[in-house]
């Protein structure tokens, strides 16, 4: 099977399967090249047996210019969405924002992830220098199904502390304060407490935050209970995340196997179950 791919002066291509095998001497002269859009044509083949005409289906792509530039902006456009992850050299990753909200008749609360952050070392390396979080934003009701998002309190959830929500059982409760100033000279003017209870027919749990506010007078709670199956799916969210902020998956994708054991075999490293 020859397969075959010819361009034509205005820009078009074709590609061709031809089922007969040609050999180095063989000429192909085709009798037509210039064609618009969809138009069939034919090649003519000679070799040492004689001269065989061979017709083809043409399916081909032919542009003017117009809807060439209107082509190539339709590819860029798909391409960006089709691979987000990807980028073109000297740009940086598009930033991708995702979530979890639960919407209730007195409150919403959303849950978003965010990044470690890394400190770049003198060998080139980089170290983990602060470990990412989860941003919980309570919004008090404004009306139905409407949320007032201008009076949003917002509460940070430390790796740790997300593993005290992963281990809490359906009648265990925890309870989280937080001071934003602490160190500072404004320390213990803002205060914020979550605390996660189970609910009283065992349906779910509550979450209330308390943030009393000193330096704008505010004394605040917004509560919102969370149904066991919109829990599970914080569990299963925050499990998945976690390794994610504390940047271990950097790590895991430089992992270099021959690389790192002839590191550690320099290093004379000794592993517990070699002792």
């Amino acid at each position: 099977m020859v397969n075959l791919t010819l361009s034509t002066p205005a820009g078009g291509s074709l590609s061709i399967q031809n089922p007969i095998k040609f050999s180095s001497c063989n000429s192909l002269a085709p009798t037509a090249l210039l064609f618009n859009k969809r138009k069939a044509f034919f090649l003519t083949a000679q070799n040492a047996n004689g001269t065989k005409n061979l017709s083809f289906e043409v399916k081909s792509q032919y542009f003017v210019p117009q809807e060439q530039q209107h082509h190539q902006k339709q590819q860029q456009k798909f391409s960006s969405f089709d691979s987000p992850s990807q980028s073109q050299p000297g740009q940086l990753p598009p930033r991708i924002y995702v979530g979890y909200s639960v919407y209730k008749g007195k409150a919403a609360l959303t849950v978003e992830p965010r990044p470690p952050e890394f400190l770049p070392l003198d060998s080139g390396a980089f170290k983990v220098s602060k470990e990412g979080y989860l941003l919980l934003q309570f919004a008090p009701s404004s009306g139905v199904r409407q949320y007032d998002w201008s009076r949003k309190q917002v509460f940070s959830l430390s790796v740790t502390e997300i593993g005290n929500l992963i281990s809490l059982g359906a009648k265990d409760s925890c309870e989280f304060f937080h001071d934003p100033f602490k160190g500072k000279s404004d320390e213990g003017r803002v205060r914020k407490v979550l605390k996660v209870e189970p609910l009283p027919d065992g349906s779910g749990h509550f979450f209330n935050l308390s943030v009393q506010n000193k330096l704008i007078n505010l004394d605040e709670s917004i509560y919102i209970p969370i149904t066991k199956a919109e829990f599970a799916v914080f569990i299963s969210a925050f499990n998945y995340i976690l390794p994610y902020l504390l940047g271990w998956h950097t790590f895991a994708n430089s992992i270099k196997p021959d690389a790192e054991s002839r590191a550690n075999a320099k290093s004379g490293v000794e592993y517990e179950w070699n002792r």
